[in-house]
């Protein structure tokens, strides 16, 4: 048990991976989890490039069929959420959903998940947040959107204003606390049953439960920019 808890300390350990010096002996310490977005960032970008060369409108390929079939997909599934007066937030809750979904995945290729770094979850859930409370004042304006928080009647506007701050909390936590358990789950299966066993589980954790968790995240900031622009 012992190994166990040392096992998992150094899991929520955020390695340094080098430093950026900016004079007068001070430097900037670069994480491990920022250098693994970095390597997700920089995939993402030479495989958009690649997927989109020659793309035609007559007579497209099996590429192009596949890639319009997901990207379809995707935009229908936050359109079906956003409504019509949401769809200009579409493009960035995609982007969200692809990097989180690869994020949670990329254990498989032996990198160290960004998502269990709870700096990379706190990051997400503030931008999520600032984006949904930015489209409430752009869609009612700064008095429209001060006097949604006395809605339905004045009472509740503590509570209103409490939950601008509880819902980032709950974004953070709820991502990063589903992709720590999912590791912690996994080591207890090791210290219980045979080899075999742990790797079934282990395609299940890294793969299946890391997309539902980026399908939820971005499934809840969804709800909560339909309910601002409402």
């Amino acid at each position: 048990m012992e190994a166990f808890v040392e096992e998992l300390l150094e899991e929520l350990e955020c390695e340094v991976m080098f430093e950026i010096p900016i004079g007068n002996g001070v430097s900037i310490p670069v994480l491990e989890s920022v250098v693994v977005t970095w390597i997700i960032m920089a995939v993402l970008i030479i495989l958009s490039k690649i997927l989109v060369r020659n793309l035609t409108i007559e007579n497209p390929g099996k590429k192009q069929l596949a890639l319009e079939a997901g990207i379809g997909f995707l935009y229908d599934f936050f359109h079906g959420l956003l409504g019509e007066h949401g769809k200009r937030y579409i493009p960035y809750m995609m982007t969200v959903i692809i990097y989180v979904g690869v994020a949670n995945i990329i254990g498989l290729f032996g990198f160290k998940p960004p998502t269990k770094d709870m700096n990379v979850t706190i990051a997400l859930a503030l931008m999520s947040i600032i984006l949904v409370e930015l489209a409430g004042i752009q869609k009612k304006g700064v008095k429209g959107w001060v006097k949604s928080f006395a809605e339905p009647v004045a009472m509740v506007a503590p509570i209103n204003v409490l939950e601008v701050f509880i819902r980032p909390l709950s974004l953070c936590m709820r991502l990063f606390g589903n992709v720590l358990g999912a590791f912690v789950v996994m080591e207890l299966i090791k210290l219980c049953i045979p080899v075999f066993v742990p790797a079934v589980f282990s395609c299940y954790f890294d793969i299946f439960d890391g997309l539902i968790q980026a399908y939820v995240f971005v499934f809840l900031t969804s709800l909560f920019i339909k309910e601002a622009i409402e």
